[in-house]
C-alpha cells in the first residue's frame, strides 16, 4: 500500500512537550519508518507543516530536509505587522497542499497517514475518504481530538516515545570534558557565548542532537559548571540576549581547560564588566 503522510508537527511537538518529553526530528522520522515496515506501507513522501522561527525548532527544518522529509516553514506572525498573528497558519496549509495532492495525483497513492490531533482536520479526512482513499490518524494519547478517534488504530507517539527514550537513555556525564572544552574554546574565540551559539556548537561538535544537547545545558547548569547570564547588546533588537559561562569556581572545569583557563577567565571578567 502506498501512502503519503502529512505532519502536523506543533501539534504533536506540543502534545508530548506536556507530557515532559521533547520530540527530535530523528525520532519522528524513525517512527514513521518504523510504522511504515511494520505495516507493510510504502512511504512515497512526508510533509512537515511548522512555523520554524520558534527558537525550539532552530536549526530542525534542516535536520528534516537531510532526511528527505519536505518541510513548509510556515510563520506565525504578519510580515508587516508585529502584532498580527496568522492562526491556524500550518492547518490551512497542510490541508490546502493534501487537497492539491488529492486533485492532481489520486492514482499515485492509497492512504494519506496523518499525524495531529487536531479536529478542525475532520473535514479533510471526510474528503479523503470520498475519493476512496484510506486515512490514518496517529496523534499524542490524551490529545487527540474525540472526531478524528474513529481514525486512530491504536498508533500512539507518546507510548513509542516513552519506549524509545527508555531504549537510548542519554547521559551528559559522559560528554562533560568534551563539552567544557568546546565552551572554552568559544569563550575564547568570541566577546560572549549566546545560548543559541553554543547549542549549534554542541551539537555539531559532540554529534548530539539540540534535544540531547538540552538536557547537557541542564545538567552542567544544576552542577554549577555553567553559569547562565543576561548580557546587554546594542546590535541586538531587543537589545539583550541569554549567553553562558563557564563557572571558573569548579573544580572540573579548572581541571578540563587546563592551559586554557587563564585566557577564558580574562574574556569572563571583559565581559562581566560590561
Amino acid at each position: 500500500m502506498k501512502a503519503i503522510a502529512f505532519v502536523d508537527y506543533e501539534n504533536i511537538w506540543t502534545g508530548l512537550l506536556e507530557r515532559g518529553y521533547d520530540l527530535t526530528p530523528e525520532q519522528l522520522v524513525q517512527f514513521l519508518q518504523m510504522y511504515s515496515t511494520r505495516n507493510d506501507i510504502d512511504l512515497l513522501a512526508i510533509y512537515l507543516y511548522a512555523n520554524f522561527d520558534r527558537e525550539e525548532f532552530w536549526r530542525t527544518q534542516t535536520t528534516f530536509e537531510k532526511t528527505n522529509v519536505f518541510t513548509r516553514h510556515v510563520f506565525g506572525k504578519n510580515n508587516y505587522s508585529s502584532t498580527g498573528l496568522r492562526r491556524n497558519a500550518a492547518d490551512l496549509e497542510l490541508m490546502l497542499e493534501a487537497q492539491e495532492i488529492l486533485l492532481t495525483r489520486a492514482s499515485t497513492f492509497d492512504m494519506y497517514l496523518l499525524l495531529t490531533g487536531d479536529g478542525d482536520f475532520l473535514s479533510l479526512l471526510r474528503k479523503v475518504r470520498a475519493w476512496g482513499k484510506e486515512v490514518k490518524v496517529i496523534g499524542v494519547a490524551g490529545s487527540v481530538h474525540h472526531a478524528l478517534q474513529p481514525y486512530c488504530e491504536g498508533d500512539d507517539l507518546l507510548q513509542w516515545v516513552l519506549h524509545e527514550k527508555h531504549e537510548t537513555q542519554y547521559h551528559p556525564e559522559q560528554d562533560l570534558e568534551q563539552g567544557i572544552k568546546i565552551l572554552g574554546t568559544l569563550q575564547t574565540r568570541f566577546p560572549y557565548v549566546a545560548s543559541t551559539k553554543a547549542r549549534a556548537a554542541l551539537s555539531e561538535l559532540l554529534g548530539r542532537s539540540i534535544s540531547q544537547v538540552k538536557e547537557f545545558i541542564h545538567y552542567t547548569l544544576k552542577e554549577t559548571i555553567l553559569m547562565e547570564r543576561e548580557h546587554s547588546d546594542s546590535n541586538l533588537k531587543i537589545g539583550k540576549t541569554k549567553i553562558y559561562l563557564l563557572n571558573l569556581e569548579n573544580a572540573l572545569v579548572l581541571e578540563t581547560l587546563g592551559s586554557m583557563r587563564e585566557e577564558v577567565s580574562q574574556r569572563q571578567k571583559l565581559i562581566l564588566k560590561l
